[in-house]
Parts: C-alpha cells; sequence; structure tokens
C-alpha cells in the first residue's frame, strides 16, 4: 500500500486559510435498527397434522374419469371450461413449486396434501407440480391424486417454461382473505 503524498508546507497553509472559521460536524446519522416483522410460524404438531389430513383425500384405488386424449387436463364440474383454458394458455403464473421427483407414492401423496394446504393457508391460486417422466408412475398417478381433492378446481399439463409434459399447474380453490378484526 502507498504512502499518501505529504504536502508541501504552502499548500497546507492555503489549507488551513480556506478553513478558517469552519467547525467540525459532529456524527448526526441515525441508524435504525431493521424492523423485524413477528414470524407466526405454525406449530410442527399443526403442520403435520395439515398434511395427514390432506393425504386422506387420496385414494389408490378410487379412478376418475380423466380424458385420455391430448394433455392431461381437469376440470372440476362447478368450474368454468375457460380456467382450463387460461391453464393451458400460461395465463396464471404459480406462486408455488413443488418437485416430486425422487419421491415415493406415499410421500408424493403427503406432499401434494402439504402443497394444496399450504396454498390455501398462504392465498395461493396456482402452483406448479413437478412430477417428472421416470418411470411414469408419478406421472400417472399425480392427476389422479389431484382429481379426488375437493379443493382443486382444475389442472393442466404445464407449459414448457414450468416443466411441460413433466409438470402440472393447478389452480387451487382459496377462501377470501380477510383482514382480522380490530378489537
Amino acid at each position: 500500500m502507498k504512502k499518501k503524498a505529504q504536502l508541501s508546507t504552502e499548500d497546507q497553509a492555503l489549507f488551513r486559510e480556506l478553513m478558517r472559521g469552519t467547525r467540525k460536524l459532529a456524527q448526526d446519522t441515525i441508524v435504525h435498527r431493521p424492523v423485524r416483522k413477528k414470524v407466526t410460524e405454525m406449530p410442527v404438531k399443526r403442520l403435520v397434522q395439515e398434511q395427514v389430513d390432506a393425504s386422506h383425500y387420496f385414494s389408490d384405488e378410487f379412478q376418475p374419469l380423466l380424458s385420455s386424449e391430448g394433455p392431461v387436463r381437469y376440470v372440476r364440474e362447478d368450474i368454468s371450461h375457460f380456467e382450463l383454458k387460461k391453464l393451458r394458455r400460461g395465463d396464471y403464473t404459480p406462486d408455488l413449486m413443488l418437485d416430486l421427483h425422487g419421491l415415493t407414492q406415499l410421500q408424493a401423496k403427503q406432499e401434494l396434501g402439504a402443497l394444496i394446504a399450504a396454498c390455501r393457508r398462504e392465498h395461493v391460486y396456482c402452483a406448479c407440480v413437478m412430477h417428472g417422466h421416470g418411470k411414469h408412475i408419478l406421472k400417472q398417478q399425480t392427476p389422479l391424486w389431484l382429481a379426488q381433492h375437493p379443493h382443486v378446481m382444475a389442472f393442466h399439463q404445464a407449459p414448457k417454461e414450468w416443466g411441460g409434459d413433466a409438470a402440472l399447474l393447478v389452480l387451487i380453490e382459496v377462501d377470501e382473505w380477510q383482514p382480522p378484526e380490530l378489537p
């Protein structure tokens, strides 16, 4: 590291002459501590119970009637088919992503249940479930499980940017958010 060049005596005198009548400023900057939001973490016991409850909707014996032609898709009877079209076109952007790669069927069911519960809790309408190709077990089972859940409004094979035929975009029925009442 180089030493700073020393000012000549003439330059030092000139500096002092120019600075006459000034005074040193006191440090007046206030540093605010970051405001920490109170994180209302759900108890682990409640999360596990939510996950177990949600996985009870998924049966391996029940086979919902899904279209075998074209891409994988489903729309609940009381939902407009236009929602399915919007899913296909990619009008919805998923806020949550679930990757099922490498999971067993039991684990995948539990994760799907947890995803739907999280979507409802966080007021997320659209999620992406990546089941992958693999041995086609999860690829075949995931739509069958999703069609059984009462809070799944629709799902469609994801557009290319969200995984293509190795993923599904899912529309979740979410209760309208209401602000907490003030006392």
